[in-house]
């Protein structure tokens, strides 16, 4: 094919000039092997998401142990409140039994050991319904273990009940509602402790396991 001057003459001549004062346009940048390749995409992912577990509902069993238990807190606690508001009466009556174990004791130490023997009487017996409380809120998170040493503090709590009477049951009628409200506090704890052993209550609790 002929190479023909003229016409790159005329190609020249039709190209715009660029405008005084700017750089000639670059030319467009040229690939050997072609425009380069998009960045690949990411593969589907076949993993599904972990499904939300939907917590068993709570089953009348455990519902009514719980309720048996509070109560069995609140017969517990009317005892202690009873026992302090009647304080002076009971150290009253706790100086008379220590002088009758140790007479001729002076008036200053009878009055101690009096004090001691009813404020470690009522210790021990908010100090127990205190874990029997915290062993509730356990066994409500679903943690059956605990049932097992709730079993042996009963057991405590009955005892102490029995050597706490000599020096918190009052004479007279008194005496006969505190043993009401204590003979109805280990009964219902009782009950209720029976009930966290049903086979509802057992399902419910190891269904946590499975979650």
């Amino acid at each position: 094919m002929a190479h023909d001057p003229d016409g790159e003459q005329q190609l020249r001549a039709t190209r715009p000039a660029p405008p005084s004062g700017e750089p000639p346009a670059s030319p467009l940048p040229s690939w050997p092997s072609g425009p380069p390749a998009p960045p690949p995409r990411p593969g589907l992912s076949y993993a599904s998401p972990a499904p939300i577990v939907v917590a068993p509902p709570t089953p009348r069993s455990v519902r009514a142990a719980r309720t048996l238990w509070l109560f069995s807190f609140v017969a517990g606690f009317a005892v202690l409140v009873g026992s302090f508001l009647t304080r002076d009466s009971h150290l009253e009556r706790l100086r008379a039994v220590v002088d009758g174990m140790s007479p001729g004791g002076d008036a200053d130490a009878l009055s101690a050991a009096s004090a001691i023997v009813f404020w470690a009487s009522m210790g021990a017996m908010l100090l127990i319904i205190l874990l029997e409380a915290a062993g509730l809120a356990i066994v409500n998170g679903r943690q059956g273990w605990v049932r097992w040493l709730m079993i042996p503090l009963l057991l405590v709590h009955v005892g102490a009940a029995l050597v706490a009477a000599a020096f918190l049951v009052p004479d007279g009628d008194g005496g006969s509602y505190v043993w009401l409200l204590w003979g109805a506090q280990l009964l219902m704890a009782f009950a209720g402790l029976v009930l966290l052993f049903t086979p509802a209550s057992n399902a419910w609790l190891r269904s946590r396991k499975q979650e």
